[in-house]
């Protein structure tokens, strides 16, 4: 039997829909998409009325898609083959200039090109920050190397993988540096650390997981400039991220596979065992949450343990999209022979 919950929440607040609102409305400037013909699969998000009310009060022609009363899973770092599907057939049924949308709980976006092809959260993320002027930036280790190659920020702080590191690391950055503090995640979800204020208005910091400041920022960026989406990721470098994970493979037995890799004593010897005909001799490695390990080639072999389930999980990052999704198919038969 269930126990009683303690009446210990505060009261709700019924303003706090409009205050939301209203932050972004301030910050934006007035009619900054005007013209632009934008997809919003609403499916179950929980703020999906919140983005529609957002975009169009700033002059988007807001085209509603795929509304949902039951529980849709979309997972802003596994995008299923079916939502790949229908935003391609979305903006050409529609003529759509972008299409976006959040994960379940509206933390994480999800914003889309002209094409219906889906950014990665780890390249959205870098964009948001471009637009923002921030100066200094936090990720975790997972994330893209872009925001490095990119050279746009004064410093880039990476860390274990998870909001709470990235908070640390945010509060750390804006306690020794001077100008704007953000981070962001390889999901998307974008964290402010300081406030920004740009083009006459004021955005206040917000340091926990938002969606909406990613997909304005995206859309008002490129419909401000002239420019498609597709032509904002298109000016970084070119890297590339995929990533998947075997599942029912115990957390220790995760962390002796990374062990018997790596230590200190021992080198790169066994790492170019497994991986060296796959991408060459080691670089370097990094320990700072599992055992990334950069190749001469510049490819990324990111191998970790779940935090939260019994998965071993691998991350890599490659030149093109069809290389790093070979790279990290080749991986996982690798992690598979290791059950």
């Amino acid at each position: 039997m269930f126990k009683k919950p303690k009446d210990c929440l505060g009261a709700v607040l019924p303003d706090a829909e409009s205050i939301y609102i209203q932050r972004y409305l301030d910050f934006f400037p007035e009619d900054s998409l005007a013209g632009m013909k934008v997809g919003l699969y609403e499916h179950s998000g929980v703020g999906r009325d919140i983005l529609f009310t957002v975009l169009s009060s700033l002059g988007a022609d807001v085209v509603r898609l795929g509304r949902s009363d039951a529980f849709v899973p979309v997972d802003t770092e596994a995008i299923r083959q079916q939502d790949i599907e229908q935003a391609t057939t979305w903006v050409g049924q529609y003529g759509l200039d972008a299409i976006v949308s959040t994960d379940g709980d509206a933390d994480r976006p999800l914003v889309g090109d002209e094409k219906g092809e889906w950014l990665r959260g780890d390249v959205a993320g870098v964009l948001c920050a471009e637009y923002l002027g921030v100066a200094h930036l936090v990720t975790p280790v997972s994330s893209n190397s872009v925001v490095e190659k990119c050279r746009l920020f004064q410093s880039v702080t990476r860390t274990q993988i998870g909001s709470p590191y990235v908070i640390a690391g945010m509060q750390q950055a804006a306690s020794s540096e001077s100008g704007i503090v953000a981070g962001y995640e390889a999901n998307g979800g974008f964290l402010l650390q300081t406030r920004v204020v740009a083009s006459g208005g004021q955005l206040d910091a917000l340091p926990t997981r938002d969606a909406v400041i990613v997909i304005v920022s995206l859309l008002v960026s490129a419909w401000g400039r002239s420019r498609k989406v597709s032509e904002l990721a298109a000016a970084l470098p070119s890297r590339y991220t995929a990533s998947d994970r075997v599942k029912q493979f115990a957390t220790d037995k995760s962390r002796q596979c990374i062990n018997r890799l790596f230590s200190e004593d021992k080198g790169y010897d066994e790492i170019e065992a497994e991986f060296g005909s796959l991408c060459g001799n080691v670089k370097s490695v990094d320990l700072t949450d599992g055992l990334r390990i950069t190749f001469s080639n510049n490819e990324i072999v990111h191998l970790r343990p779940s935090g939260n389930a019994p998965e071993f999980r691998c991350y890599n990052e490659a030149d093109s999209p069809s290389r790093v999704t070979e790279l990290n198919s080749a991986c996982m038969q690798i992690i598979q022979g290791w059950r």
